[in-house]
């Protein structure tokens, strides 16, 4: 009987934690202990972190000869205990390589070979594969087993471990209470072990679960916190940015997302970080930029990752890449042979790797052949893109029918065209919920647009102009939507969909390694479904009816009052006009041409507002005049003739937001409200303005009129909540907003047109946001907000404003008074005094700023800082 072998040196030990946590350490000093012939238990350690540093930076090959050889001398050694550790995590690193059934023979041998302390270690690695393989319920028993041996080895850390990954299993199988309840105890674990590294991924996984679950506030509290640990400990971690991203992303914020990737590809190079990992995180900024509509820099991106991954043997991650470069280019405008033949050999090398997104590449085949005019090869890639239409995951699907859609419109097939339309349309709407991450849900919208804008090009081939109004209505519902930041009510329903996120992230990480998916694919599908049925019982409706308008509703709401959708189809405006019990269209200019205007416009308000121009103030109005009527042909055309004599809404495209519509002479003296879409307006109508309840006067830090508005519009109401100078915190100013009939706000903001939920305005002790209204009971009536810039130099659009009136109008809020360029605080203030005496009157928001607006037109300052202010909603 062999000795027992002699007990590792402690510089020996720590090899295989240091392999983790420090992984360039480790390498250096387990090859300085394999130089000096250790003897085999030893060597053995050495040959195991060398083999884990490998496995962690993707070279499985290297790793696996390294863990063989780690074996041999294991055995060697005579310690069945080295031999059961090395053995078990030679199966992960052989599952990992795709050889799954020697890596879970592998596993499984070292579980019959280890007792105790060792055993729930190496059930803890065996659990984390199955996971990956998405056996669930498998790895849910292994990591059970593996916390109940590790807890009576008095073993914290790797209970904590052993929970953490529990936590990812339990979110798989939707139970997201019994994930939150192990996620907080390993971090209790690691906090009282002074395991600060692994604490701070705690962290990190308490974020992915809130980001599973679609809190995204928590998600992004969570990283934020992470990330200042990981900052102290001087160790960025790319998985948390990459995570980060993600949590941006879903949030409708694309440029914050990208400039994370950035700053985590900076620091990686710094530190000479893992070549995987830049990669990764490449590819991960490159489809940041192209949801942030900058495909130059998504092409450069995806181009360096596509070659790092290249040169790391990474097939299914280069492939992706590859896509991504392709759908960059399109982006960009760039069509040719050149880009088709990249397209399809993109295509050719996703078939070999079964990938979801080959349909996505055959559309894109598709779509550039029909630029080249070569009908017939296009047909044969949108035929091939078309063919998963009625089954698969459900952005295949809704990909295969916008395919279908483009090919009956290539055939000149309308009834084709509208059915593949609608039919498209209605797998987002029933699935958009359950899209497993923020970039499937980003491609799902742009699809659903395109889908919606090929309505609404048949619509005015047909000239109908009702037909037309719909799928406008249709195109605003898709591509105006709100990002949703907190979780729905129904748990059960919440539970479904926290585990088709995880496991939609859990089917990603397999495929990248080439690993069976059988079961994930399986799980993915019918979680769908569970959530698609579970949606449509909560919602007590069939979810697939088209979220459009009620037009006759409309029309009967209208009366003799006018609503003007103005919709862009291929670069050319067209008013459709709505009241009176008809809808008419009628054309107008080209939109490159009005946004120019418009840009023209809000920069020579600017300057009059602040006093920046060499020509005098009565110059410059004399210009505004002048733009005015250059605006309004552009943008109305001949329906300026079709207004009727009653109140008018305006409901722009997404590009045209940013208008001083009052600027238009047509316009001037009607009351003007301006919608996101005639859907919101209708809603907020329907809602109404209270007659009775509070009035709030909020006054915020760091304006330049000290709010002096709100010190005089205090005498105008009876007992007014008044907040300021300190007193105007988020929770007190939420409380008094809570139910309030009208709410001013006096306060710097900023904006976001592409996640309204996360604009904000500044009171006295941090960012008031959209998201934190969500807690209201009862969102307030009308909200004026009269100093509405970003608080250094950058104006307030339209575009951002019209997003925020969008998530108001669905908290229940009627009518917005805001501007559309930087104000001057100081002339605001004699417009917002006169535009509550009108209030107080009973006039409509619409009609008082209208009222207030002619009432201060004494001088051209007066003047255009009545022009920057608009009414948004239903006023």
């Amino acid at each position: 009987m062999p000795a027992d072998p002699e007990p590792l040196p402690t510089t020996t030990a720590e090899l295989l934690p240091l392999a983790l946590s420090r992984p360039h350490e480790a390498l250096e000093r387990a090859r300085d202990l394999l130089s000096g012939n250790p003897p085999p238990l030893a060597a053995s350690v050495a040959r195991q972190a060398v083999g884990i540093v490998l496995r962690e930076f993707g070279d499985i090959d290297a790793a696996v000869q390294e863990l063989r050889t780690a074996r041999r001398l294991a055995r060697r050694s005579g310690s069945a205990e080295r031999e059961a550790d090395v053995q078990a995590t030679l199966g992960v690193a052989l599952a990992f390589a795709g050889r799954t059934t020697a890596g879970r023979n592998a596993l499984d041998a070292a579980v019959r070979q280890s007792a105790g302390q060792l055993n729930g270690r190496i059930l803890l690695r065996r659990g984390g594969v199955l996971l990956t393989l998405g056996h669930h319920h498998d790895a849910l028993a292994d990591l059970n087993n593996a916390i109940t041996a590790l807890r009576a080895a008095d073993d914290p850390i790797w209970e904590a471990r052993a929970r953490t990954e529990r936590a990812t299993c339990n979110l798989a199988l939707g139970s997201i209470a019994r994930a939150a309840t192990d996620l907080a105890r390993a971090e209790d674990l690691f906090n009282t072990t002074g395991q600060e590294l692994e604490s701070a991924d705690a962290i990190v996984h308490r974020g992915v679960l809130a980001l599973r679950i679609g809190d995204l506030p928590a998600a992004l509290l969570c990283f934020d916190q992470a990330a200042e640990r990981f900052d102290k400990l001087g160790t960025p971690d790319p998985r948390l940015s990459i995570e980060r991203c993600a949590a941006l992303l879903a949030a409708g914020l694309p440029q914050d997302a990208l400039d994370e990737a950035h700053t985590a590809v900076t620091q990686l190079e710094r530190i000479h970080g893992q070549p995987t990992k830049k990669a990764e995180l490449l590819l991960t900024a490159a489809n940041c930029a192209l949801a942030a509509g900058r495909p130059g820099d998504a092409l450069d991106h995806a181009t360096q990752a596509a070659d790092l991954f290249d040169r790391q043997h990474r097939h299914w991650w280069r492939a992706h890449a590859r896509l991504v470069e392709v759908r960059a280019q399109l982006a960009a405008g760039t069509t040719g042979t050149r880009l088709l033949r990249q397209a399809e050999q993109c295509a050719r090398e996703l078939a070999t790797l079964s990938s979801p997104d080959l349909p996505l590449a055959h559309l894109i085949a598709g779509r550039l052949a029909l630029a080249l005019g070569d009908s017939a090869l296009a047909a044969g890639h949108l035929a091939t893109a078309a063919r998963g239409r009625r089954r698969g995951p459900a952005l295949s699907r809704a990909v295969a029918w916008l395919a279908e859609a483009l090919r009956a419109e290539a055939a000149h097939d309308p009834a084709r065209l509208m059915r593949a339309c609608r039919r498209g349309l209605q797998v987002l709407d029933q699935h958009r919920a359950t899209l497993g991450s923020s970039e499937l849900r980003a491609q799902a919208s742009a699809h659903g647009a395109e889908l919606a804008a090929l309505g609404q090009r048949h619509a005015l081939r047909l000239d109908r102009p009702r037909l037309l109004l719909s799928w406008s209505e249709r195109w605003r519902a898709t591509a105006l939507a709100v990002p949703a930041v907190r979780p729905p009510d129904d748990e059960r329903l919440q539970a479904e969909l926290a585990a088709i996120r995880a496991v939609t992230s859990n089917l990603a990480q397999a495929r990248a390694g080439g690993l069976p998916t059988a079961h994930l694919s399986a799980e993915q599908r019918r979680l769908e479904r569970a959530a698609r049925s579970r949606a449509l019982h909560a919602h007590g409706h069939d979810a697939a009816a088209t979220p459009g308008c009620d037009v006759d509703a409309l029309l009967d709401e209208l009366a003799d009052g006018r609503l003007l959708e103005l919709v862009d189809v291929d670069g050319h405006l067209h008013v459709i006009v709505c009241g009176s019990g008809a809808i008419r269209r009628y054309p107008a200019g080209r939109t490159e041409q009005a946004a120019r205007h418009i840009d023209l416009a809000r920069f020579t308000l600017s300057r009059l507002a602040h006093g920046r121009s060499a020509l005098t103030p009565a110059e410059l109005l004399t210009q505004l005049e002048s733009l005015g009527h250059t605006l309004e042909q552009a943008l109305l055309g001949d329906a300026v003739h079709h207004l009727g004599d009653r109140d008018v809404t305006i409901v722009p495209p997404g590009r045209l937001h940013a208008v001083p519509w009052a600027l238009l002479p047509s316009l001037r003296h009607r009351p003007l409200s301006v919608a996101p879409s005639a859907r919101s307006w209708l809603r907020a109508r329907h809602t109404g303005t209270p007659g009775h309840g509070r009035v709030v006067l909020v006054r915020g830090p760091g304006l330049a009129s000290q709010g002096a508005e709100i010190r005089d519009v205090t005498t105008e109401y009876p007992a007014p909540i008044v907040l300021g100078e300190g007193s105007a915190t988020v929770g007190r100013v939420l409380r008094a907003m809570d139910g309030a009939r009208l709410v001013h706000i006096a306060a710097h903001g900023t904006f976001r047109a592409d996640s309204p939920l996360f604009s904000a305005l500044r009171v006295d002790d941090g960012p008031l946001t959209v998201y934190d209204l969500e807690r209201l009971n009862r969102a307030p009536g009308q909200v004026i907000l009269s100093s509405c810039d970003s608080g250094l130099t950058a104006p307030t659009g339209a575009d951002e404003l019209l997003g925020l009136a969008s998530s108001l109008i669905q908290l229940g809020t009627t009518a917005i008074a805001a501007s559309v360029v930087l104000v001057n605080d100081v002339a605001a203030v004699p417009l917002m005094i006169a535009l509550h005496r009108r209030l107080r009157t009973g006039a409509g928001l619409a009609t008082a700023l209208r009222d207030a607006r002619l009432d201060t037109a004494g001088d051209p300052v007066a003047t255009a800082t009545g022009l920057a202010f608009v009414c948004l909603g239903a006023g």
